[in-house]
């Protein structure tokens, strides 16, 4: 059967979509070329000609129009194709020219290698940055981030010190850690068929949302970032957990991966509480959960033990997080806020350096709103599993998670995978800094679980275009502007919010 809203895979819109979509791969490719993160050319470089600059008028032609290109095929089979199969051909041929492409809208991957050389040199990454540890290819990392520690844990700094091993150079080790990549992009590929069928929605529209992606596309696959590593650990975690509840080798199994994923980029964390909702057997009851989320923690500590122990690393990765908000721009909502607020404060002659305060505020907020988060699911849950409050729970699910149109395509599943996919939301919206490929996370679990998919394709869709392929961020560029916007943004959205959950007043009688 074809989705609804979505033409046939042989249709003439179907065949469009797909060709127009390599053509968009292939562009950017070229463009990366042209101008994109080569390790020859580092940052401040001056440009041999305008045709192979970053921003010359041929890098950006083929940038733009590729994004463009990409970013439509993308949106125009939102509502997925008529099989898997289809999808998962589509998405692996517009990523073949991005495989030979070299790194595209970030040098972060340069940073990766870095980080690993320094590990297999016998030097503590996380209390030695890059330069001061003497990697012979520091220049080719991003300026801001030469003299930080590692911010990732323990399991990815072995996986870039493996690649740096294998490697043989620079070259070597750039390719390897893009395997590595794809090696996660295809656990997750392979966990998102099980996780669609448990939470009911069509595994078509989920596999084309969660991997089609320009996001995807550019920044996990071309760009190596380890969120594609951390998105496969995550999703097998949870796989597992949906398909084996109240197992407990199953579910120390399952904590594994989750703790696997956190030691690869700590953001996982916040899924962690609603898949020990996910893990209980039966009936939702405070005992269940205490016993089937503790083999799940049990798992998960597990896994940051042992690695920690088996690096030698210890926890030092942990401290090496604070350094990820050293950045400071417009496209992290908390930040603009106290930019705009800084802006208006030099207006009048004063310095109120409010954005340490906006985020700490917005981090704050973050930890309301996961245990928020988490305690609808909780009270949801109990409700769908007590046939005294079958139908009152089916009802509260329906309304409190923006349900599909069908109350009875309410699951249990469902619902731990919706709260945790809007935990992801709120990290990302409410963290100290945004890159594009932060989106990746939230899409991965919306794509499984969110009824109405236009609001999040949008934005992910805009993300696409805030960076030039030699990792310029347009937000830089953009920061006075940008923050207003935002915060402009954010208001309006706030009062509509405030809107619509103000009750109406009482009529009067005439």
């Amino acid at each position: 059967m074809t989705a609804p809203g979505a033409p046939p895979a042989g249709s003439r819109s179907a065949r469009s979509a797909r060709y127009a979509g390599l053509v968009g791969a292939s562009l950017l490719a070229v463009a990366g070329y042209l101008g994109g993160a080569l390790p020859d050319a580092p940052l401040g470089a001056t440009p041999v000609s305008i045709w192979r600059a970053p921003s010359g008028p041929a890098t950006l032609t083929c940038w733009l129009a590729g994004t463009a290109l990409l970013v439509g095929a993308w949106w125009s089979m939102r509502a997925g194709a008529t099989s898997t199969r289809w999808v998962y051909a589509t998405a692996g041929l517009w990523a073949l020219p991005l495989l030979v492409a070299p790194p595209l809208g970030s040098r972060d991957v340069y940073s990766y290698a870095c980080q690993g050389w320094t590990y297999a040199h016998g030097v503590d990454p996380y209390a030695v940055p890059v330069v001061a540890a003497g990697c012979p290819w520091s220049d080719t990392v991003a300026p801001i981030w030469r003299d930080t520690p590692a911010p990732y844990g323990p399991v990815f700094v072995l996986l870039a010190a493996l690649a740096v091993s294998l490697g043989g150079g620079l070259t070597g080790a750039v390719v390897l850690l893009r395997v590595i990549a794809v090696a996660g992009l295809l656990l997750a590929a392979f966990c998102l068929p099980g996780l669609a069928r448990a939470a009911g929605v069509p595994t078509r529209r989920a596999a084309w949302l969660a991997l089609a992606g320009p996001l995807v596309g550019v920044h996990l696959v071309a760009g190596a970032h380890n969120d594609a590593v951390m998105l496969g650990l995550l999703l097998g975690g949870l796989l597992i957990v949906v398909r084996r509840p109240g197992r407990p080798p199953a579910l120390l199994l399952a904590g594994v991966l989750l703790g696997l994923a956190v030691t690869v980029k700590a953001s996982a964390v916040v899924v962690v509480p609603f898949a020990a909702l996910a893990a209980v057997h039966g009936r939702h009851t405070v005992r269940a959960l205490l016993r089937d989320g503790g083999w799940l923690a049990g798992g998960l500590l597990a896994a940051l033990l042992v690695t920690s122990a088996l690096s030698g690393l210890g926890f030092g990765w942990v401290g090496g997080l604070t350094h990820s908000g050293d950045s400071e721009q417009w496209t992290s909502p908390p930040t603009a806020v106290g930019l705009v607020v800084d802006y208006a404060g030099a207006l009048a002659g004063r310095d109120p350096h409010a954005v340490p305060v906006a985020r700490t505020v917005a981090l704050l907020l973050l930890a309301g709103v996961l245990v928020v988060l988490w305690w609808r699911a909780w009270q949801t849950l109990r409700g769908l599993n007590d046939d005294r409050l079958r139908v009152a729970g089916v009802e509260a699910a329906r309304v409190a998670w923006t349900a599909r149109p069908r109350a009875a395509g309410v699951t249990q599943p469902w619902v731990a995978l919706h709260g945790a996919a809007l935990a992801l939301v709120a990290t990302v919206v409410l963290s100290p800094v945004f890159h594009p490929w932060y989106a990746t996370w939230p899409l991965a679990l919306l794509a499984l679980a969110a009824s109405r998919t236009t609001w999040f394709v949008l934005l992910a869709a805009a993300a696409a275009f805030l960076a030039l392929p030699d990792g310029t961020n347009l937000a830089r560029l953009t920061k006075a502007p940008g923050a207003v916007a935002m915060t402009a943004l954010l208001l309006l959205v706030l009062a509509f919010v405030l809107r619509r959950r103000t009750p109406p007043g009482p009529t009067r009688r005439s």
